[in-house]
């Protein structure tokens, strides 16, 4: 594994945008994964549509390919370490946004994000974003 999806990505891929497919097709499934917080976000945007049944199915055919990323608690710790510090800073982000970046981190990823206006805050973390 070298990358991690972020919802957003995700988001734009499903979505048809032309730069998010064209990167999303540059790399190998078996070099992406997903935290089950990614999986939460973008169940609620399904909750959240017209028809949520689709989106699931829609959602739940993409993610097939991808390793699922659990929990850990030195994650946990790891997350915990990055709110304080942005606390600290006054730069705090969304707990969602703190657990993917924990996540990153802690398996040492690379995060696929269109969101650096939140993730740009956080030290050491790697993520590729693709030109507009």
């Amino acid at each position: 594994m070298r990358y991690l999806l972020d919802a957003d990505w995700i988001i734009q891929v499903l979505a048809g945008h032309n730069e998010a497919v064209r990167a999303h097709k540059r790399i190998n499934p078996q070099e992406m994964a997903l935290s089950y917080i990614t999986i939460g976000e973008i169940y609620e945007v399904a909750f959240h549509s017209a028809n949520p049944q689709a989106h699931l199915q829609t959602f739940r055919q993409f993610i097939a390919p991808f390793t699922l990323l659990d929990l850990q608690e030195p994650l946990m710790e790891r997350c915990a370490e990055l709110r304080s510090l942005l606390r600290r800073q006054g730069q705090l982000i969304p707990d969602f946004d703190l657990l993917i970046a924990a996540t990153a981190l802690y398996y040492d990823l690379t995060l696929l994000t269109y969101n650096v206006r939140q993730f740009g805050h956080i030290p050491d973390l790697k993520y590729y974003q693709p030109a507009a």
